[in-house]
This record gives structure tokens, sequence and C-alpha cells, in this order.
């Protein structure tokens, strides 16, 4: 008996290499993936101004980074926005500034998929080959109330099932892998909204499956074991074994230095 419904995931047109460099941009859900790159020495650049939670706050990140980027990933967290009353702009971040300044609205699936496009349109004119993947955050927004919250996914859903469309862009589907897959509240954190330590994991492996390549999921494998001796907190620090296990350990490093050119700790 099969007591769960796998999510099936689009074969994609191109693969991640190992150490590549990559963007992520988009919700704490970004956050949480492009940890686990940068955590696993490929060069991820996470969020650089921060967490942006709306298709607006994407494309501003996108303006102000002027580094090219093999692949991108875009999390997408609410199309709620706020607009400060004052210049009529637009904010990424309220800074903890009075309600009474902002406006808060709700984007249409036309208006996220064109701020999307001119997101993406941007890193093609620094680099034509980008990649780029869209994703909708698993994460919950309690104060829209649940039925508001669907409601926010399911624009923001429908505007990256538009834009997917696009050449060089595609849909990884971590909003549905949490919602048809998991589906249970212990894959949930203490708050129950955001997905547990444990659902990440899992998602940042069926994003493995998908996206890396034989030779960056080498990598990976190799790595493991030096990332965990590296990690190692020795209870005698000082002592010969000590020494000769952390001799033997640089010794690894050296070698994916060699195998991998871009390999630095």
């Amino acid at each position: 008996m099969d007591f769960r419904t796998p999510v099936t995931i689009t074969e994609p047109s191109f693969r991640i290499e190992p150490l590549e460099q990559i963007l992520f941009v988009g919700s704490c859900f970004a956050d949480n993936i492009g940890q686990r790159f940068v955590e696993n020495k490929f060069r991820a650049t996470v969020n650089p101004y921060g967490v942006m939670y709306n298709p607006v706050s994407i494309l501003h990140t996108v303006m102000r980074t002027s580094d090219t980027f093999p692949v991108a990933f875009f999390t997408l967290g609410t199309n709620h926005v706020y607009r400060l009353k004052e210049t009529g702009e637009i904010v990424d971040n309220c800074e903890k500034r009075p309600h009474h300044l902002f406006q808060e609205e709700t984007l249409t699936v036309s208006r996220c998929a064109n701020y999307l496009r001119q997101a993406i349109a941007l890193l093609q004119s620094r680099s034509a080959d980008v990649e780029v993947v869209l994703t909708v955050s698993p994460i919950r927004y309690r104060k829209y109330g649940y039925h508001g919250s669907q409601l926010s996914k399911a624009t923001l859903l429908l505007a990256a099932d538009e834009v997917a469309k696009m050449p060089n862009v595609h849909y990884f589907p971590a909003y549905e892998i949490v919602n048809d897959e998991l589906r249970d509240y212990r894959f949930y954190a203490a708050d129950m909204l955001h997905p547990s330590e444990q659902a990440v994991d899992y998602i940042w492996e069926r994003l493995c499956e998908t996206y890396l390549s034989d030779r960056a999921r080498q990598f990976l494998s190799e790595w493991q074991p030096v990332k965990q001796a590296l990690g190692h907190k020795p209870f005698a620090p000082e002592s010969e074994a000590y020494r000769t296990f952390m001799n033997k350990t640089m010794l690894k490093v050296e070698e994916l230095r060699k195998k991998y050119g871009n390999f630095a700790l």
C-alpha cells in the first residue's frame, strides 16, 4: 500500500555543476535552501539585500545586483505589498515604521507575472543563458487568515505557471511537496506555519535529485565526510590523535581542491 502521493517533478533541460554560482532571492524559504548550497561550497548569493517576499521586491534585488549568474532561484512568498503613502513607492521592508504610513495592496496574477518577467529579463540582459527556477514558498501567512493565505498562494502559483512558459524558466514544486506529499503537521515547525528542518531537508534532497549534475552529486558525496570531519569538536585538541585526524582531513581537502578547481574552504 502507498500512504503518500509523491509529487512528480518535470525533468529540467539544464543541470547545476559543482560549486556553481547561484543567486537565491525571495522569502525565508529561499534563505533555508540557499544556505544549504552555501554550506556545501556552492558559490551561492542568498538574499543579498534581505528577505524579499513578493515579486516587486525580488525585482528590486535583481536591479541592485550587478553580478551575473548561470542559475537563479526566485522563491515567491506573498502577493501582498506595502506602498509608502508619502512617495507612492512599494517598499521591501517597512523598517518597523508605523503601519499608518503604508498602504497594503495585493498584486493580481498579471502584475506578479509582469514583475517576474522584468527581473528575468534583467538577468538575461547580463547573461543570456541564465536559467531561472521559480518556486512558491510553502510557508502560510496566519495574518491574512488561512483563506486569504491560500488566495495569495494561488495568485503566485498562477503567475509562476504563466512565467515558466518563457525559455530557460522552470518551476520547482516546493509548495506542492509540502502540501501534497508530506501533508502532515509533523513536517511543520512549532509555529505550525513554517516547514520543519526535516521538511526543508527533504525538499533539498528532491531539488538536488532534480537539478544537480552527476558530477555535482559526486562532489557532495565526497564533501560530506570532509564537512563532518571539519565540524568535529575534539575532547583533546592538543592530542597527537587529533593532529593526525586533522592532517588526514586536510589531505582530503587538498584532493578536493585539485579535483574541483573552484573549491575553497
